[in-house]
């Protein structure tokens, strides 16, 4: 990773990235397309608290994910 991406379960509060990859399966890529994350979707991490799921606003839409999930969406902070 450059030194400008990241995972999407390291972004603090507040900070915003750009889907940059999906690091998945299959099945995990399609789903997580389904919710929007997509290359080059604008996100905003809401909350993350270090452990358990997180919550992440994109395309208008408040999702959470695990931190297993966050862990394979790589971002490219704004």
């Amino acid at each position: 990773m450059s030194h400008n991406t990241t995972t999407l379960s390291d972004l603090a509060p507040g900070e915003v990235g750009v889907v940059h990859k999906l690091a998945g399966g299959w099945g995990f890529t399609s789903r997580l397309a389904t919710l929007g994350f997509t290359p080059g979707a604008k996100l905003t991490m809401v909350q993350n608290f270090g452990r358990g799921p997180l919550i992440v606003n994109i395309r208008s839409t408040r999702i959470a994910l695990g931190r297993g999930e966050a862990a394979k969406v790589v971002v490219t902070k704004e």
